[in-house]
């Protein structure tokens, strides 16, 4: 079962001076704000419909203006942040139907990035992802979802550089971002508890025939996959309150609750 996790990030202080001391380049630092923000935005820390000035992302994530700016307008292009000059920025709503419409772009990616992985892995390759596998294998029921999130992430990875075809990472990276939230969103908020074991055997299964040579084997594992993640909606849609999807709609909840008080039992 997911252990639900409370934590929240430390508030660091800016430092705009930090390029030239650590001598690291502009460029990696945008890139680790992007990682950070992208954190926060998988785990809803930075919930959807959220509205947030500059100064306040800087103080979350740690890093100086340039590099979250930069870190923001990749987020932006990615669709997962609106930018509003001068104003701010705001974190993008959850669209249940448009997400859905996206999962099939996904599917059909995955299987070609798979299908590549399989026959283009080299034996390195295939040895970190059967270390993977075993670390699913014996740690993966214990697992909270912030910590699998974690081995998401670097199968996605894996696989990708397994690929050997860079071109389709643009493009893919920020549909994994907006799929890890809604997993993120399924298991943390459904009303009732969620196994994560669903989801750990679906990356097994996937990760076993990829090491092991097998494109259709991979190809049909990865669609088993996708079809356990377009199960996911049908939860969200019936049990998640849309506050969850789009915190803007906290004061339409409170205004309807406060209705149901004045009315009072009927």
């Amino acid at each position: 079962m997911a252990n639900r996790s409370t934590a929240r990030p430390k508030l660091v202080s800016v430092d705009e001076d930090a390029p030239a001391r650590t001598g690291k380049s502009a460029s990696n630092l945008a890139g680790q704000a992007y990682d950070r923000i992208e954190e926060l935005l998988v785990s809803c820390t930075l919930a959807p419909g959220r509205f947030l000035a500059m100064h306040e992302l800087q103080a979350m994530v740690g890093y100086g203006r340039t590099p979250v700016h930069q870190a923001l307008s990749r987020l932006a292009a990615d669709t997962l942040v609106q930018i509003t000059p001068r104003h701010g920025f705001r974190i993008a709503p959850i669209d249940l139907t448009r997400e859905r419409l996206l999962l099939r772009l996904r599917r059909e990616m995955e299987r070609f990035v798979i299908r590549l992985a399989t026959e283009r892995s080299g034996a390195s390759e295939r040895n970190r992802m059967q270390h993977i596998k075993r670390q699913l294998v014996e740690h993966g029921a214990r697992m909270t979802v912030e910590q699998f999130n974690v081995v998401d992430r670097l199968i996605d990875q894996q696989f990708l550089a397994a690929a050997q075809e860079p071109f389709v990472e643009g493009t893919l990276r920020p549909l994994h971002t907006i799929f890890r939230r809604i997993g993120w969103i399924y298991h943390m908020h459904k009303p009732d508890d969620v196994q994560l074991q669903g989801t750990v055997d679906g990356h097994i299964a996937v990760i076993e025939a990829v090491a092991s040579g097998q494109v259709e084997a991979a190809m049909a594992a990865s669609d088993r996959l996708m079809d356990f993640v377009d199960s996911m909606f049908d939860v969200l849609e019936r049990d998640v309150p849309p506050s969850r999807l789009d915190c803007s709609l906290d004061a339409d909840d409170r205004m309807l609750e406060l209705t149901k008080a004045i009315a009072g039992p009927r």
